[in-house]
């Protein structure tokens, strides 16, 4: 393979980037014709790439170049690009594409519409960056590039102050846990010399790195992993998020940041596998995501935050599928659900775009006024529930699949349960929303314009077909990663019946809760009323966090900044203060001692000097005088003294 492909991937998001910061708006569409025609190019680059890879595995690049030398150590740059590089590519570049298309009826009419789409480039090339990156050291400078983009991004509208907050939000909580990313990677560095993939790979599973060491570092790259890609404890960020534009919403949960946590854990994994105990906790954290924010996304009534939640959980399924070594079934959950996910927040943005609201409970019978809207929606639906033969189904099999045949009893029915109430929780958005009693808002709703549907109606197609990839004599397969394969070269019909009836369930409890009320909602909160509070508050986890961190945190910067003001500033006041009456006291001192002595000698030279000229007359007989005078003045002083 020809490694300029790859590059010319990459640098033409960082090219449309410069172009329409600097120039963009003499551009045709204000500079979003310079982005969408730059990814249009890495796309189909991208494809050709995955190709070559399914043809020919072996066609793997691995290039590095020396960047710094610091003697004993060196920092490389480089590229990466193997069978599990090569899908990322495809999936960041399409679903980036569909976004920048789709933005330009969403973002019609803004006054930072070339901004936005410069934020865009921006966040696309930094998430290419990491893909392609082939050592730790250049993926954290993307990785945190990645961090950048996104605070733009969600704080877009920023004259908001919730956006505003959002942002900020984003940016300090995903910066916890690049600190543990950074010691991660530094331990490794200082044990190995080296920040490369291949060769950290190859000294883990050689046992040439300590086990301390290994504990450390993957334990610091997974609590990086934790703030981008949104797990307990680190979460919290992503459901605030939904203040950026809907469109910066379905690049950020589908194929950029919120991805990298988990791509960067499957890439690691051969450095995780030689550590068993950090795969447990690795697995555990995600099972426990998984189902947590599900309970939350069951009763949450903005439609972002409940596809907000929904990325949470279904990110705790990827990194659960990480923790029990089934990476390649990490990354084709991740690669189906970057599309139907991406499909369901446009399809949100959609019905936002025509309604001017974000409450599905001021929605209702929109399907017979946006067909194709509701119509792509469901699909996203049907493929986030795994409901066969959507996309969806196939990667959350592989995942349940991994988990159950890794012997995690427990996970297994967490995420059994997790299926159940994903079904729940998305088809009650449907039968509120789409299905529903057709409120005032619904009536006046028009379907979105060509440039929105279109994109949506594309990734409708791949929530469809994608995860046939893994069909055997259907699709080409997928990659193996790190040693770790999928399932499905044999069917498991006991873990595919299993999620086939809880999907069911979820979908009928919902439709008869929410569409024939064979039971109403109300009453099912007010007997369960504690619960459903708990639930609806998000188990009140921003308000523990506000009162053991942030109130802390706060009354201690308050402490710090009182401490400051009366102690310090008071010390540097009092000697300023103590300064000025000193500086005065000498000012007043020297005019009054030193220059009047000064002066007080000088008058007295002057004073005399005038006294004693008046007898230099040049007069001879004058000086006799005086002379006799004194000669006899001293004979008199004489004679007394004797």
């Amino acid at each position: 393979m020809n490694p300029v492909l790859p590059v010319l991937i990459f640098a033409l998001p960082v090219l449309s980037f410069g172009i329409t910061v600097l120039i963009g708006r003499y551009f045709p569409l204000k500079g979003a014709s310079v982005g969408i025609l730059g990814l249009v190019v890495s796309f189909i680059l991208s494809c050709v790439v995955f190709y070559q890879l399914q043809v020919d595995p072996t066609r793997t690049i691995d290039l590095s170049v020396t960047w710094l030398d610091f003697g004993e150590y060196t920092i490389d740059l480089g590229i990466l690009i193997d069978r599990f590089a090569a899908v990322m590519l495809v999936v960041v570049t399409l679903v980036s594409l569909c976004v920048h298309i789709y933005s330009l009826g969403y973002m019609k009419g803004d006054r930072r519409f070339t901004t936005y789409y410069a934020y865009l480039s921006l966040f696309t090339m930094s998430m290419l960056g990491i893909v392609i990156s082939n050592n730790l050291f250049q993926l954290f400078v993307f990785w945190e590039l990645v961090g950048v983009s996104s605070y733009l991004l969600i704080g877009f509208w920023f004259e908001r102050k919730p956006a505003a907050m959002a942002g900020m939000k984003a940016f300090v909580v995903c910066r916890i846990g690049d600190f543990g990313f950074l010691i991660g990677i530094l331990s490794l560095f200082v044990a190995t010399g080296t920040f490369s993939f291949g060769a950290l790979f190859g000294l883990s599973q050689a046992g040439a790195i300590s086990s301390a060491v290994l504990v450390v570092g993957a334990l610091g790259i997974f609590f990086g992993a934790v703030g981008k890609s949104a797990q307990l404890p680190l979460y919290v960020w992503l459901p605030d998020a939904m203040e950026g534009p809907t469109p910066v919403s379905a690049l950020i949960h589908a194929a950029t940041m919120v991805a990298a946590g988990v791509y960067l854990v499957a890439r690691t994994l051969p450095i995780f596998s030689t550590v068993p105990q950090i795969m447990e906790v690795v697995a555990w954290v995600g099972g426990l995501t998984a189902l947590f924010s599900a309970t939350i996304a069951v009763a949450q009534v903005d439609i972002k935050r409940i596809l907000a939640y929904s990325t949470i959980s279904q990110l705790g399924y990827m990194m659960l599928a990480c923790g029990v070594g089934a990476g390649a079934s990490a990354i084709f959950h991740l690669s189906t659900h970057a599309f139907f996910k991406a499909l369901l927040f446009l399809g949100a943005g959609s019905v936002i775009h025509s309604l001017h609201t974000n409450d599905i409970r001021e929605m209702g019978g929109l399907f017979s006024n946006m067909k194709t809207t509701a119509t792509v929606f469901i699909i996203g639906a049907l493929s986030l529930a795994g409901f066969p033969p959507f996309s969806g189904f196939f990667s959350k099999d592989e995942i349940m699949v991994s988990v159950l045949e890794s012997g995690h009893v427990w996970l297994y029915w967490i995420v059994v349960f997790t299926a159940f109430l994903t079904a729940f929780y998305i088809f009650r958005l449907i039968f509120i929303a789409f299905f529903g009693e057709q409120s005032e808002r619904s009536k006046h709703a028009e379907e979105s314009p060509k440039v929105m549907t279109v994109p949506m109606v594309v990734l409708a197609v791949l929530s469809v077909v994608a995860g046939w990839i893994a069909i055997p004599g259907v699709g080409p397969g997928f990659a193996e990663i790190g040693g770790f394969e999928l399932h499905h070269l044999h069917i498991n019909w006991s873990a595919m019946g299993t999620s086939f009836l809880v999907v069911l369930m979820g979908i009928g409890v919902a439709w008869a809760i929410y569409s024939r009320r064979f039971v109403e909602s109300r009453s099912i909160y007010n007997t369960f009323k504690p619960i459903s509070k708990l639930l609806e508050n998000k188990w009140y986890v921003d308000e523990i966090y506000n009162f053991f961190i942030v109130q802390p945190v706060i009354f201690f910067s308050r402490l710090l900044f009182a401490f400051d003001m009366v102690i310090v500033d008071g010390a540097v006041n009092l000697a300023g203060w103590l300064g000025v009456r000193l500086s005065k006291f000498e000012g007043e001192f020297d005019l009054a001692v030193v220059d009047g002595a000064v002066n007080g000698t000088a008058w007295t030279a002057r004073t005399f000097g005038r006294a004693v000229r008046r007898i230099q007359t040049g007069l001879i007989q004058e000086y006799v005088i005086v002379a006799s005078v004194a000669i006899l003045a001293l004979i008199i002083i004489g004679y007394y003294l004797m």
